[in-house]
């Protein structure tokens, strides 16, 4: 992004990444975990187990060197109308319901895997989910993708906004039930209704709306509009950072295309976070597999086997220790332990919205957003529209928890 706008989130530690040495014991203690934990995991789970693992590390290190997250991005169109995080998500789109959708088309398996989309309902738990979901993201700091890479990363008030969003999804649990019974449309699939080459033009010219929408507000309001591909370039950048959003965001096509190959369905972050919360409540002796929610088979299983076996775990820890690698290879590992008080509880209650908004709309900005756009279900667009009605307000909130909200002058008139 242009010099004038900071590339770092409010959740990411220190100044400009360039300025620190590499921490070798962060760095070597991070890559030496993530070696042995692949190796493990391939012994005792396969090696398909092992690459999602790896997939998940890249990621991390993607959405730290890249600074790509979704939740500064659209507070920054909707506070300052900048927009290149919002643009660089839309190429990011189009480029992978591209490759979703030839993937799709294709005779099934592929590579000995049968890949499936993720399509879900137009249901009205998506719209209060995703809401909910959105104005967490602006009072905890993150997205699901952000508050994980960010924690991983060192960042200690999004520890405490993990924390939460894990006892967020499991509670969300508990209310699973009635949220099947809420009003909800059948899925709609654009692959399948309109045909392959139909589905690849109507998500471009969505997506490609979006993004001109949005350069046109930078436009009026500051006179010039930020490119989503500037940034270090060179050797070292690949390595310490900070990458161009145009890298983080084909970095995460990647990520989210090697997913559906390895694991036959798209990305995914918040199942884990509920599974994780579940098992630490039977820990502390409360039956959660009498809550209809964890009697289906497949989630009774997952509470029984270690959570290692479960794909989604795994990525996840994956994207901490990558987030980690890449706060390392920064220089920018720096806990810092004094937090204020009201920045404490907007993390905790965000963090509260977000498990529970994510549950019940079917995921959050990678599995219902990211995934479900590209998987061309429209219920992906319909969690879009709730989630950035929720950032509005949340975006809102902000300042009575002492957290900022980005705001410069217009370029040209004084009001635009």
């Amino acid at each position: 992004m242009a010099s004038t706008l900071p590339r770092t989130f409010p959740a990411t530690i220190g100044p400009d990444q360039k300025t620190r040495p590499i921490m070798p014991l962060i760095t070597a203690f991070s890559v030496a975990s993530t070696m042995l934990l692949a190796g493990y995991l391939a012994r005792l789970f396969g090696w398909r187990q092992a690459l999602l693992f790896v997939v998940g590390a890249f990621a991390g290190v993607v959405l730290y060197h890249a600074s790509f997250g979704f939740t500064t991005s659209w507070r920054l169109i909707l506070s300052d109308r900048r927009s290149a995080g919002l643009r660089a998500q839309m190429l990011m789109l189009v480029l992978a319901s591209t490759a979703f959708v030839v993937l799709l088309s294709l005779p099934q398996p592929v590579f000995g895997i049968t890949l499936e989309a993720y399509v879900a309902p137009l249901s009205l738990s998506v719209i209060v989910g995703a809401f909910l979901f959105g104005i967490g993201m602006q009072l905890g700091g993150g997205c699901a993708s952000g508050t994980l890479y960010t924690a991983g990363s060192g960042n200690t008030r999004m520890v405490v906004t993990l924390a939460a969003f894990i006892v967020g999804s499991l509670i969300s649990t508990l209310h699973a039930s009635f949220w099947a019974t809420v009003p909800s449309f059948r899925p709609v699939s654009l692959l399948t209704s309109i045909g392959p080459a139909g589905a690849v033009l109507v998500t471009a010219v969505v997506c490609g709306g979006i993004a001109l929408a949005a350069a046109r507000l930078e436009r009026k309001r500051h006179g010039s509009i930020a490119p989503i591909s500037s940034g270090a370039s060179g050797g070292i950048a690949l390595v310490r950072g900070p990458w161009p959003l145009l890298w983080g965001a084909v970095g995460l096509v990647v990520v989210n295309v090697a997913t559906l190959l390895l694991a036959g369905r798209p990305w995914g972050i918040t199942s884990a976070l509920a599974l994780w919360g579940a098992k630490l409540a039977q820990g502390a002796g409360i039956d959660v597999q009498s809550w209809p929610y964890w009697t289906e088979p497949a989630r009774v299983s997952a509470l029984t086997i270690p959570v290692f076996a479960d794909v989604t775990s795994v990525m996840d820890i994956g994207i901490m220790l990558g987030a980690l690698t890449a706060a390392g290879l920064a220089g920018q590992f720096a806990p810092v332990w004094q937090v204020p008080l009201r920045s404490l509880l907007a993390a905790a209650v965000g963090g509260i919205l977000l498990g529970y908004g994510a549950r019940i709309s079917f995921g959050c900005n990678i599995g219902a957003y990211f995934g479900g756009v590209a998987s061309t279900s429209l219920h992906g667009w319909l969690w879009f529209v709730a989630a950035l009605a929720g950032n509005a307000l949340g975006t809102g909130l902000r300042p009575w928890f002492g957290l900022s909200v980005e705001r410069t002058p217009c370029a040209s008139k004084p009001s635009c």
